[in-house]
């Protein structure tokens, strides 16, 4: 790491990430997103929390076992149980790294830890020094860094580093940080720790002012050399700064900060997309570089400028993060053939398998809607691409309602090759059908979020339901796909029950 223009991209859309509110990913969809990161060049995938629950170690130590490429990290506390955990999971990886963190700030130990800054310094040294006897590649964070005392702080930063940390994170946990406040901060560490070019200095912040990204990009101004991030921002609270927000205001505006990064602009927006449709989470529309309106004009004046050239209201290429504009569409006679070759124009290489199930889904799709476009092609993979076996799947809904009598739903539900059916009644027509399935599969969940979009224009166009779904005391994301609403909302319902009953089954089967 000797190229003082490079900068390094941490993300943490799995760890920090999939602590934002009602999320909650498999040890498959974590799996899933870690890939697709690595394909898209971060530099570190921060894979999880091992300690935190069998879940999560599980995710971390899969990812380390099979995603090549990018350090994988994984978080512990500084003590070393925590670090014994991480390690334990982390120690199949290419290239490992314990993060490891406690807190600097006065608030955080007299509040939250309840020890003294002797004690502080003291444990963070011990847990650096043990994680380096496991690992050469160790982070230490300074949790709440932002609100320490800098003598303190300075003091912190120049232990760790002599005690081996190799990376020093200084983050603004609450996110009250402003950019050249930040950026003071950072510099002011840079230049009171006498060894601290021998570590990288990372910034990790938070959303809550709405300054992530300019925080970030201000401390790397001052010399950090790390950015901590998450695809389309999410995580605690507000969220984290965004990694693809981060990315492209390092390309784009290259000539200011001369930095370097090692990305695949082109993977930028499937990124995104994976992640919001694991996670449940939606981009809103005027979200930068991956929203749905990013790139489009509106207004007269606009419109013409892009007709005459581009660059009057462009400043970056749509097609540069991986936003495809082809209008080619299929339809019911197009063959396997030329379905493969638009999905790999689109950039999804799937297996033969994978390919088959896409293509069945394809063909059904295109009985009931004439033309399909990329839209309807990227959402049918994601819908075709289960995270989890299906042991439940639909076969057969009829729906009776209307505006003077009780909506009725009669289901068939396909279990492990035997069929079952049942009927029900409900305030509405997707109450009605959800409860016939739970008849059927004995599965009671409760509907605490519904989120309905179309994923194309017209009137055939196939209708996206993303669900949350808690059943027990845990909240599952379910998806659904169809040119039917109720369909695809029954469909979003089955698919969050295929996941409880998997995580279920995984459970009974590590007892």
């Amino acid at each position: 790491m000797g190229d003082n223009n490079r900068v390094y991209l941490f993300d943490t859309t799995l760890r920090d990430g999939e602590q934002s509110p009602g999320v909650s990913l498999n040890v498959e969809e974590k799996l899933e997103i870690a890939q697709q990161l690595a394909r898209l060049g971060v530099d570190v995938i921060e894979a999880g929390f091992p300690i935190a629950s069998p879940g999560d170690f599980q995710a971390v130590k899969n990812i380390a076992k099979k995603v090549k490429g990018p350090i994988i990290a994984g978080l512990c506390r500084a003590t070393r149980k925590d670090i014994d955990r991480g390690w334990e999971a982390l120690q199949f990886a290419e290239s490992p790294r314990i993060h490891t963190f406690l807190a600097t700030s006065d608030i955080h130990l007299k509040h939250k830890l309840q020890i003294s800054r002797e004690a502080a310094l003291e444990q963070a040294i011990d847990a650096v020094k043990y994680a380096k006897k496991f690992c050469p590649d160790v982070e230490f964070s300074a949790e709440d860094a932002s609100r320490s005392d800098l003598d303190y702080l300075a003091k912190v930063v120049e232990e760790v580093i002599a005690a081996g940390a190799n990376v020093v994170n200084l983050p603004d946990t609450v996110g009250y940080a402003v950019p050249e406040d930040y950026g003071n901060f950072i510099r002011s560490i840079m230049e009171r720790v006498p060894n601290i070019h021998q570590a990288i200095i990372s910034v990790h912040c938070h959303d809550d002012l709405g300054m992530a990204v300019a925080n970030s990009l201000s401390g790397v101004v001052n010399g950090a050399r790390q950015i901590e991030c998450a695809v389309n921002g999410i995580g605690e609270r507000a969220g984290n700064a965004s990694l693809e927000e981060i990315i492209m205001a390092l390309y784009t505006r290259k000539p200011f900060y001369n930095k370097n990064i090692n990305i695949t602009y082109q993977e930028i927006y499937r990124t995104s997309r994976l992640v919001s449709g694991l996670t449940g989470m939606m981009i809103q529309p005027n979200k930068a570089i991956v929203g749905s309106n990013a790139f489009a004009h509106e207004a007269g004046i606009h419109q013409d400028g892009m007709l005459k050239d581009r660059s009057t209201y462009e400043i970056m290429s749509p097609e540069l993060v991986g936003v495809n504009r082809s209008n080619l569409v299929l339809g019911k006679h197009s063959g396997r053939h030329a379905f493969k070759d638009r999905l790999q124009e689109l950039g999804y290489i799937l297996s033969e398998e994978d390919l088959g199930k896409a293509f069945a889904g394809f063909k059904e799709i295109a009985d009931k809607k004439k033309e399909i476009n990329d839209e309807d092609l990227e959402a049918l993979v994601k819908d075709r691409a289960k995270s989890v076996p299906e042991r439940f799947s639909l076969q057969y809904m009829h729906i009776s309602c209307g505006t003077s009598v009780i909506p009725t739903a009669t289901v068939k539900l396909a279990i492990e090759d035997k069929f079952f059916e049942a009927a029900a009644t409900g305030v509405g027509p997707v109450e009605a059908a959800c409860r016939a399935v739970d008849r059927i599969t004995d599965i009671y969940g409760k509907m605490i979020e519904y989120k309905l979009h179309a994923v194309s224009a017209g009137k055939d166009a196939l209708g996206e339901v993303d669900s949350k779904i808690q059943i027990e005391e845990k909240v599952y994301n379910g998806r659904g796909l169809s040119t039917d609403i109720i369909e695809a909302s029954v469909k979003s319902y089955i698919n969050a029950i295929n996941k409880y009953y998997y995580e279920k089954t995984l459970s009974s089967q590590e007892i």
